[in-house]
């Protein structure tokens, strides 16, 4: 049983088929990316997953369990956190603030205390702005403040839609060395990214999505080393 299952998931919006019956699998443990074009309809199947926005057809499952029509919160109850393109931080909270967002579903008072420590363990730039606005972070620490926050509400799926997305290159290392570190503890992660070439380095398994459709699939390396994904997504020279 795969820990999650697309079946034949389909999305339209006003008329316009963005999702055409995808089906893919993530198995525990793994990191699996969704690569493609912008409009292939990669974070359309991240929103529809989470239930942010609704499907026309197909079934997604969760650890064998039906949660396409599930609200939001339940999944996210379920072990299911989306860090979202663009960051989404509240600005006018503090780094603190944000992070205790995170944890909104959760009583554990002490382990949520004990979380906090460690997301501050995983960014240390976090701990010394926790009193700042998250609005004055730069971009790479409010990436790492969505991370953090998403980490905070335990998941066992943490989904990420461009983590990468207008950073200067060595704060993409350290994001993709973040997500390799949340992997190795335990978490398994399906992840959105442009930059093809880092994606597929970490990626178990990659999907290549095209126009609402996912057209080829392979193993990290088998779609690095792909002619057709090499000339769509890496550049040839790569």
């Amino acid at each position: 049983m795969s820990m999650l299952e697309i079946k034949d998931l389909k999305v339209n919006y006003g008329g316009i088929e963005a999702l055409k019956g995808i089906s893919f699998r993530v198995e525990e443990g793994e990191i699996v990316t969704l690569i493609g074009a912008n409009g292939a309809g990669k974070s359309t199947t991240l929103r529809a997953i989470m239930r942010v926005v609704t499907s026309g057809g197909g079934s997604i499952f969760f650890e064998g369990e039906e949660i396409t029509s599930m609200d939001t919160q339940k999944i996210v109850n379920k072990g299911i956190v989306l860090v979202p393109e663009g960051r989404r931080v509240f600005p006018n909270l503090t780094v603190l603030e944000n992070l205790k967002i995170g944890a909104y579903l959760r009583a554990d008072q002490a382990g949520i205390d004990k979380d906090i420590e460690h997301v501050y363990s995983l960014f240390p730039r976090l701990k010394e702005r926790h009193w700042q606005m998250a609005g004055t972070l730069s971009g790479g620490e409010q990436q790492m403040l969505a991370v953090g926050r998403a980490l905070m509400a335990k998941p066992r799926l943490i989904m990420m839609d461009e983590p990468s997305l207008g950073l200067a290159p060595l704060v993409v290392k350290d994001i993709f060395s973040i997500i390799r570190r949340i992997h190795d503890e335990g978490v398994t992660v399906l992840l959105i990214e442009q930059n093809a070439n880092a994606a597929l380095k970490i990626a178990n398994r990659g999907y290549v999505m095209e126009t609402g459709r996912v057209t080829l699939t392979g193993t990290g390396e088998e779609l690095l080393n792909d002619q057709s994904v090499r000339e769509a997504y890496l550049g040839k020279s790569k």
